[in-house]
């Protein structure tokens, strides 16, 4: 019954026998020839050796007692090698000795035969090792199908919590836009004519000093107090700070919608610089915050063409690198790296980032983004892409910004994201796109 069993699922199966005796090989290569294996023959270890790497048998039936190499350094040395390191070895010996089995399972055996033995407990032991062999490929399988779905759940994870980030930045921009673009503008709109007011009104109190050039002790006390030619002189740089405070503000407005392009179709022709310095200007506040040391912008940019591209979420990649380098600067800043006052401590240099852009002959726009920080570890370079990967403190960051650019590149943009970090120099990453990757429906 056995047999009849085993014939009917052996049919494929390639089986390496190996013993220097060949009436041996002989007796087992006809038994299981007629259960429906494909069998193969090896006289010595070299040839064995030779005979599994050529093509990858499913099982080796290796005996032990063999010259010049015996089993125990065939299997040895199959278990070395990573290619055929897997193949199931069983030992088929007439040794008996508790030590010899011993040292068959230590060299890589999985099973152990002691001569003279059944056909029938041969059998049944080859089919045993083979359904193991097969429910370890059919579990790596499943692990991979499991690291792929993994891997797509987190990508999926990604994916979601961007939009929803992106979706909540624009609801910001816009409430920032409408409750105060309209106040603004009417400030904006008042500022001349009240500065005409205001000149007006000096003229007037100008040419009352011209006719009465003698006034009262009372106004005379009221021009002391009020520090009339003070208040006339600084008058004019009040409204000049007021006209510039209001500038300001609506150029952070404008940066706000240059940044998530509100109200513009997703993929659009671009200037790209535009976004860069859209997304320093938002970046302003970290760039020079109240302290010794500011960190220096350089821009080197060269002449793009309009790129087509999904602007806004092309500026949230040069958004989540420039606030990666400028965290990077903070972390050295804080360990001394820099000088104090550029002179007195640290290495004497200063805190930088630079931007560099350039075209490419293959019709390529590239972006470069350097500081000259702490750089990137070595433990760290491998998972710098990887889904919540971060080496920030518990609450700082959620290791979405370097993933989601990364997506945004080379899928959206059909582009590569690349960095080259050394430890306590800094970092650069390169953001590639083609010029016209995504055509405009």
């Amino acid at each position: 019954m056995i047999v009849e069993d085993l014939t009917e699922t052996t049919s494929k199966v390639d089986i390496l026998i190996v013993d220097d005796t060949p009436e041996n090989i002989r007796f087992l290569a006809s038994l299981l020839l007629n259960q429906g294996y494909n069998v193969r023959k090896a006289l010595n270890g070299n040839m064995a050796l030779t005979a599994v790497k050529s093509l990858l048998p499913d099982l080796v039936l290796l005996d032990i007692t063999m010259p010049e190499m015996d089993g125990y350094e065939v299997c040895k040395r199959l278990k070395e090698d990573t290619q055929t390191a897997k193949v199931p070895v069983i030992f088929l010996s007439a040794l008996d000795n508790v030590a010899d089995k011993v040292k068959a399972f230590q060299s890589g055996g999985v099973d152990f035969i002691t001569k003279p033995f059944q056909f029938e407990e041969v059998l049944a032991r080859i089919q045993t090792q083979l359904t193991i062999q097969t429910l370890q490929v059919q579990l790596q399988v499943q692990n991979e199908q499991l690291r792929q779905a993994l891997g797509d759940l987190q990508k999926t994870q990604v994916e979601l919590l961007q939009k929803e980030k992106m979706a909540a930045l624009g609801q910001l921009v816009a409430g920032i836009a409408h409750e105060i673009n309209n106040p603004i503008s009417f400030i904006s709109g008042n500022l001349s004519p009240a500065k005409a007011y205001i000149n007006d009104l000096l003229r007037l109190i100008e040419l009352y000093q011209q006719e009465y050039p003698e006034p009262t002790p009372a106004l005379q006390a009221a021009i002391a107090e009020v520090d009339l030619d003070f208040l006339v002189n600084d008058l004019e740089k009040l409204m000049g700070s007021m006209k510039t405070g209001v500038e300001r503000i609506r150029s952070v407005i404008l940066a706000l919608r240059i940044f998530s392009r509100l109200d513009e179709s997703d993929v659009k022709l671009v200037d790209l610089h535009e976004g860069i310095d859209s997304v320093l200007l938002l970046l302003q506040h970290r760039l020079n915050q109240e302290r010794n040391l500011e960190v220096e912008v350089i821009r080197e940019y060269g002449v793009l063409p309009s790129v087509t591209c999904y602007a806004s979420q092309l500026n949230q990649v040069f958004f989540n690198i420039i606030s990666n380098a400028i965290e990077a600067l903070e972390t050295a800043m804080k360990i001394g790296k820099f000088a104090v006052n550029h002179a007195s401590a640290g290495t004497g240099e200063r805190p930088t980032i630079w931007v560099k852009t350039e075209v490419t002959a293959a019709n390529t726009v590239i972006v470069r983004i350097k500081d000259n920080g702490l750089g990137i570890a070595e433990d760290a370079k491998p998972h710098v892409f990887e889904p919540f990967f971060t080496t920030k403190g518990i609450g700082q960051g959620m290791g979405l910004g370097l993933l989601t650019s990364y997506q945004i590149v080379t899928e959206k943009h059909q582009g590569n994201l690349t960095y080259s970090s050394v430890p306590g120099q800094g970092t650069e990453f390169m953001v590639e796109i083609p010029v016209a990757a995504i055509v405009i429906t």
